[in-house]
């Protein structure tokens, strides 16, 4: 089976509504997710939540891991629990095919070859106020990163971004790509008219975006 052919069968499982909602709670929620707090998530029963969180395993689309919750072990600690989270990866699909990867990896390259960091940044910046602009006014700094594909989370008083939407081109230029990401939302919150008094600084997750910011009443 050919690498397209797999993501086309992968995406295709997110065809049923149902299992399109559990695959976008358990991967815009931080850490794992049992099946309990999933079934309640979509409104379904756990066991209907079980058949299909298995089945988006299944495509490769979620991981699955088992835990016991109490944080106890031996007898009378109760059998582990299995855990969802959003798997490892990317599915793609251009039809017809495309190669804006090979592309973005290429100027990436080129752009750190040169020395032209400042320049990415400064552009980046640009286009993120831009962005913030054309938003309207008193515009919410949270949903417009939803919309932008970063599943923003509260922290305490830290907004973290569980998404890194750049994400393959982060692995290969974690520098060029994470200083640009920055400048894109530092622009972004210049722009909105909701976004004064907001900070964003560097505050990398492990599996998540490399930016975090703070509300104007945290700093």
């Amino acid at each position: 089976m050919s690498s397209e052919d797999a993501a086309l069968e992968a995406l295709a499982v997110l065809g049923d509504p149902v299992r399109r909602g559990l695959y976008r709670h358990v991967s815009g929620t931080p850490g794992e997710v049992g099946r309990d707090a999933a079934a309640e998530a979509a409104g379904i029963s756990r066991s209907l939540a079980a058949f299909h969180l298995d089945k988006l395993v299944e495509a490769g689309l979620l991981e699955a891991s088992f835990r016991r919750l109490s944080g106890r072990s031996g007898p009378g600690a109760g059998r582990p629990a299995k855990l969802y989270r959003r798997a490892e990866g990317e599915r793609a699909v251009s039809v017809p095919p495309r190669s804006y990867d090979t592309a973005g990896r290429l100027l990436a390259e080129v752009v750190e070859r040169a020395g032209l960091d400042g320049e990415l940044q400064a552009a980046a910046r640009a286009e993120g106020e831009a962005g913030g602009e054309a938003s309207g006014d008193g515009t919410d700094p949270v949903e417009v990163l939803r919309a932008r594909g970063f599943e923003p989370f509260w922290d305490a008083g830290t907004l973290r971004l569980n998404n890194c939407p750049f994400h393959a081109l982060a692995d290969q230029f974690p520098a060029l790509v994470c200083g640009m990401n920055l400048a894109g939302i530092e622009g972004l919150l210049a722009g909105l008219k909701g976004g004064q008094g907001w900070t964003a600084e560097m505050d990398p997750l492990p599996r998540g975006c490399c930016v975090a910011l703070r509300p104007a009443d945290e700093n």
